[in-house]
This record gives structure tokens, sequence and C-alpha cells, in this order.
């Protein structure tokens, strides 16, 4: 079985790491620049590599898309005129699934089919570097595929999939784009549109950005997602978020008004409601947007106390991605928060530091 993939980053590279080394399987990267290949090999994640859109595609009989959202349509032109394996399966990786689909439903790809695929995961790290083989553990992984596809591709596809370990849902093209909008791109919106507000505000008074550390910086981190990425992705689904826009003007309206009128028993029902439904939501779970495994802990302004910690937590093999002192002063304990890749890190920190007497916040 020969697997083709187009963008070897994070997830393309994950996906590669997935697939490589099974038996008969082989997988080959694409790279658009010369540069990006020897990554891909020294990094282990492809079997082989090309410049070659031709080279790649041949005889393949699986072809991962995980390209920018902006560049899906050309890609899957560029497929549409090639003598592809009979029978082989196109897929791609991007967070919005309508205009691919529509596209694909636009052009023929002969004996090929298109299956749009949507791995729920990713990480705050990018590029092939940073790819790995866990990245879609317990992730729900998004297949839409269109009518005309047989039901054996669909399971072939599937079948393939279970390399990841990720759980597979069959959702609809629309549909994706509807709910995805709203716990995804809408969030990435609004923290944009908050950290430029206060933005504006810091630039008459640089108290706003000083105050502004802990969680103000917590609930806005996605502000900081790519720019580019995040360009193509809110245009391509600018229908749905025009409309969860105009829903989201409604809700800040609510509030608008219940403060006006002093409705404290509204606003109070407002969080209630709120915070129901968010204590029925799914926890620790791989989802769209990207968890974060962080501890707090109060520790003293001492010399030398975050080497020590450091060194407790590399003693006891616990991978550590950041830490940062979020305030110390003189006989006042900081704030450290330490930062982990993996929840199995993150629990056993907390167990670690809870023995080591430090009082521990998640």
């Amino acid at each position: 079985m020969k697997i083709a993939i187009f963008g070897v980053g994070l997830i393309g590279g994950s996906l590669a790491l997935c697939f490589k080394g099974k038996p008969d399987i082989t997988v080959v990267g694409h790279a658009h620049l010369p540069e990006l290949m020897e990554p891909m090999l020294s990094r282990g994640v492809v079997d082989t590599t090309t410049l070659s859109v031709e080279e790649a595609a041949a005889d393949a009989d699986f072809i991962f898309l995980c390209v920018p959202v902006g560049l899906l349509e050309h890609y899957l032109e560029l497929l549409s005129k090639l003598p592809l394996k009979a029978g082989c399966i196109i897929t791609d990786v991007g967070s919005t699934k309508s205009a691919i689909a529509k596209k694909a439903s636009e052009i023929s790809l002969r004996n090929a089919y298109f299956i749009g695929g949507h791995p729920m995961a990713g990480s705050e790290r990018s590029g092939v570097k940073a790819a790995s083989a866990l990245l879609f553990e317990n992730a729900y992984y998004v297949l839409s595929p269109a009518e005309n596809v047989p039901e054996e591709a669909y399971s072939s596809l599937e079948r393939l999939l279970k390399y990841t370990s990720a759980h597979v849902v069959r959702v609809q093209p629309d549909m994706h784009d509807d709910i995805v909008g709203a716990i995804s791109h809408l969030p990435h919106i609004i923290a944009a549109a908050l950290v430029n507000q206060v933005r504006k505000h810091n630039d008459e008074n640089p108290l706003y950005r000083t105050l502004a550390a802990g969680g103000f910086r917590d609930i806005t981190r996605i502000a900081s997602s790519d720019p580019v990425v995040w360009r193509d992705i809110l245009l391509s689904n600018r229908e749905v978020l025009l409309g969860l826009l105009e829903e989201w003007n409604g809700q800040i309206e609510r509030f608008t008004h219940l403060l006006r009128i002093q409705d404290g028993e509204g606003i109070a029902d407002e969080f209630l409601t709120a915070g129901h439904f968010r204590s029925e939501l799914p926890e620790r779970r791989k989802g769209v947007i990207v968890s974060t495994f962080d501890l707090y802990i109060d520790v003293p302004d001492t010399p030398g106390i975050i080497g020590r910690i450091a060194m407790e937590l590399g003693n006891h093999s616990i991978n550590l991605s950041n830490m940062q002192i979020i305030e110390s002063r003189e006989d006042v304990p900081g704030i450290m928060r330490l930062s982990f890749r993996q929840e199995q890190d993150w629990e056993r920190a907390k167990i670690l530091l809870d023995s080591m007497g430090y009082k521990v916040v998640v």
C-alpha cells in the first residue's frame, strides 16, 4: 500500500508516523520546496520524499492533503488532471469541509474518490519536528464522504485511520462547518477581538497590559494562533461565521440590556445556565481547540526554587514543556505556572508536588 502525504508538517507528519513502519505500507512525503525534504527524512516520518506532484500521486492508494485550507482546492484540481490509481482515495485534514466538498463535486476524479477529513487535534507547536504518532490518540476524526462515495471506499479509509487511535465520526460537510464554526472559529474571532480591544486601551494606559497577566492571558491564548492559517479558515467558513456573529451580537446585547436595567438576577441566571452546560462538556479529551495541561503553585521568592522544582520533575521522568513565574515579590509567594504537553505528565506532576508540600491549583 502506498500513502502519499502532501504537506508534511505537524498534522501530515503525525499521520505519516502513524502509518510508517506498518506491514506493507510505504509513506511518501511531497514537499513544494527542496529545503523541506531533509527534515522529513531526518525526523524519520516518511520513507521517501519528492518534489513532484505526479511522482507522489502515482500508484497511491491513499492521498492525504495536509496543506493549508487556502490551497486545498488547488491541489485537488492538480490531482484531478493526473492518471490516479483506480480506487485511489483522496482526503484532506482541513478545518472546513463544505468548500472542498463543493470543489470535489465540480471536478472529475474519474476512478478516484474524495472523502473530506478533519482530525480534531493539534498542538501549540507546529512543523514536522513537532509531529507525533500519539497526536490523534483519543481525538475525534471527522470524515465527510460525498453521496457518490462507495461504502467500501469509506470503510477502507476508516480502517486505515485505526492506526491513529482516533475516534472516527461521520458528519456531513455543512453540519461539520456549523459545529466547528461555533466551537472553534467563533472563539478565535472573539479572542482576537478582545485582545485588540484591551490593546487599544493599553495604548493610553500601560497598566492594562501589566494587570492582564494570568487569567486574561489564559482565556485569550488562541488569539496568538497563526494569522495566515486563520485568515484562510475564517474566509472558507464565511457564511457560517456571519450567522454566528449575528447570534453573538444578540448575546452581547442581552448582557448590555441586563446591565442597563441592573437586573442582577438575570445576570446570575446567564452564568448559571452557562455553568450547567459547561459542566456537561467532556473533560480532558482532545478537541478542536488544543487543551492545555497547566498547574499553578505558590512558591517562595528564594534563590534556586525554580531549579529545585525542575530537578525533582526530571528525577521522576516527568516531561515539562514550560515554566513561568507570574508574580514574585519579597516576602510574598510567587505563582509558578508549569505547562505539560501530555496529560499523564500533568497528573503525575500534581501528585509529586502535592507530596512535596506545595499548594497546587489546577
